[in-house]
C-alpha cells in the first residue's frame, strides 16, 4: 500500500510541476507488483468475459502470466481482447447496455487508471463528484443544498445528455487527453480499448464512438471528455460573464446548473445545446428544462438528480431551504424489484427471507436515508411489509398469516429491518 501511495505521489508531483505540459514515461510506473495488486483487487465473483474464465481460474496462472501480460504491454504487442455485453433493466421496459471484460484485461486496465488518476485529479473541478476517489452522490446532493438553500440560486437548468457513453467521440477524447498525456504505450492501449469489439448475441462488431460501461478506464475517460466539454467551460468561461452567482454539480453524465438571476439562466440554456453539439453530444430536448424554485408553476416545482426529487421548503425557522425525497420512478422501481424478489424466494423458510430482504433493505436506506426523506423511508418501509404479507399467504393451501399474526413475526418474533436516517444535513451551513 505504501508503494503505491509512493507511486500516486510521484505522478502527481509530476503533473503540478509541469502542468501546461503533457506528460510521457508513465508507463514506467507499470510494475508486475502492482498488476498483482490490481488483480487482487477485482471482485472475485464478477461475471467472465469472452474467455469464459473467471477470478479464481486467472489466479492460478498469474505467476506465469502477469511477467507475461506487462512484457506484451511495454512491447505494444498486448491485443485489447473483445468485450461482452449484456443488458441490465433500466427502469420498467428498458435496458442499458454493460460491458464485460476479460479478468486480464480488468487487470491492466485497472493499473492504466492508477497512473492516469493522479494527473487528472489535479485538475478536475471539486463540483465534480462521479467515479472520483472519496466522493459520493451524497457529498454531490449536500454541495448542491448548500448553494440552493444558502446560496440564494433558485433558478435551475435541469440537463439530460442523450446515450452519453454511447456517443464519446473517440478523435475530441484522443486530442483532449493530448493536453495531459503523451506516453506512447499509455495511449497506444486507450486506443485499442476503444476500438475493441464488441461481443453481443454471438456477434462481434467495432464501434466507431463511445466507451463502453463496464470496463474499468472507461469511467475516467468519460469524466475527461465532460470535464473539457462542461466544467472547465462554464466554470472559466461561463461564470466570469454571469451578472449574479451561479453553481455546476456534476456526477459523472448527470448534472444541473443554479443561478441567482433569471436572465442568466435564460442565457446559459440558449447556448447549451450548441455547446453539446460542438462535441458530438445532444442534450435531450424534452428532458433538459429550467425550473424556478421561486414560483413553482404545476408541473414544473421540482428536479430530480440522483435519484431524488429536489424541491424549495421551509425550515423549521421558516426559511427557504432545498429539501429531497426519493423520486416516484426511483420508489417504484424498488418496490417492483423488491416484490418479484418476494414472490420468487416466497417458498424458502421464513428466516431466511427476512434475513435476505434485511440485506436489501440496509442498501436502501444507506442511500435514500437523507433528511427531509423520512416520510418516504416510511412509506417504503410500509409497502415493503404489505407486498411480505401478499406473498406470504401465498405459499399454497390456505392463507395463515392474518395481519395481527405477521405484525407480531415482523416486528418481534424477526423483526423486519426498520428506516433510519443515515445522511443528515441538518447541520450544514454555509461555507
Amino acid at each position: 500500500m505504501e508503494e503505491m501511495l509512493t507511486v500516486e505521489l510521484q505522478i502527481a508531483e509530476r503533473a503540478r510541476k509541469f502542468k501546461e505540459e503533457p506528460l510521457t514515461n508513465l508507463s514506467q510506473f507499470i510494475t508486475c507488483e502492482m498488476l498483482y495488486k490490481e488483480f487482487m483487487k477485482l471482485n472475485k465473483y464478477s461475471s467472465a468475459g469472452t474467455d469464459g474464465q473467471d477470478w479464481f481460474d486467472y489466479s492460478r496462472v498469474t505467476e506465469k502470466r502477469l511477467p507475461e501480460l506487462l512484457s506484451e504491454y511495454k512491447s505494444g504487442r498486448y491485443k485489447a481482447p473483445s468485450i461482452r455485453r449484456v443488458y441490465i433493466p433500466k427502469g420498467k421496459t428498458d435496458k442499458r447496455p454493460l460491458g464485460i471484460p476479460r479478468i486480464e484485461d480488468k487487470v491492466l486496465q485497472s493499473a492504466v487508471r492508477r497512473v492516469l488518476e493522479p494527473i487528472y485529479e489535479g485538475i478536475f473541478k471539486g463540483f465534480s463528484y462521479g467515479f472520483r476517489p472519496n466522493r459520493s452522490c451524497h457529498k454531490a446532493i449536500e454541495y448542491m443544498f448548500q448553494q440552493v438553500s444558502f446560496g440564494g440560486m433558485r433558478y435551475i437548468i435541469d440537463a439530460d445528455i442523450q446515450d452519453y457513453f454511447g456517443s464519446i467521440n473517440h478523435g475530441q477524447l484522443r486530442n483532449f487527453l493530448d493536453q495531459r498525456v503523451k506516453d506512447g504505450k499509455v495511449r497506444k492501449m486507450l486506443d485499442k480499448w476503444l476500438k475493441a469489439g464488441i461481443l453481443e448475441d454471438e456477434i462481434l462488431s467495432y464501434p466507431e464512438e463511445g466507451t463502453p460501461q463496464g470496463g474499468i478506464v472507461s469511467p475516467l475517460l468519460s469524466n475527461i471528455y465532460l470535464h473539457y466539454v462542461l466544467d472547465e467551460w462554464f466554470s472559466e468561461v461561463i461564470q466570469p460573464r454571469l451578472k449574479g452567482r451561479s453553481f455546476i454539480v456534476r456526477y459523472a453524465d448527470d448534472f444541473v446548473l443554479g443561478f441567482e438571476r433569471e436572465e442568466d439562466a435564460n442565457r446559459v440554456m440558449g447556448v447549451l445545446f450548441k455547446r453539446f453539439e460542438k462535441y458530438f453530444l445532444q442534450l435531450h430536448q424534452g428532458k433538459t428544462r429550467m425550473v424556478n424554485l421561486n414560483k413553482p408553476d404545476r408541473g414544473n416545482r421540482s428536479f430530480d438528480f440522483l435519484g431524488f426529487t429536489h424541491y424549495l421548503g421551509k425550515s423549521r425557522k421558516g426559511n427557504p431551504i432545498l429539501k429531497r425525497k426519493t423520486s416516484k420512478k426511483k420508489y417504484s422501481e424498488a418496490l417492483n424489484k423488491t416484490g418479484e424478489w418476494l414472490k420468487r424466494n416466497r417458498h424458502n423458510k421464513i428466516r431466511d427471507i427476512i434475513r435476505d430482504l434485511n440485506v436489501k433493505l440496509r442498501g436502501y436506506y444507506n442511500y435514500y436515508g437523507i433528511t427531509f426523506n423520512s416520510r418516504r423511508l416510511a412509506g417504503y418501509y410500509h409497502q415493503v411489509r404489505r407486498l411480505m404479507h401478499k406473498w406470504l399467504n401465498r405459499r399454497g393451501g390456505k392463507p395463515t398469516w392474518q395481519w395481527e399474526r405477521f405484525t407480531k413475526l415482523v416486528t418481534q418474533w424477526c423483526p423486519l429491518l426498520k428506516p433510519r436516517i443515515y445522511h443528515s444535513y441538518l447541520s450544514a451551513k454555509p461555507s
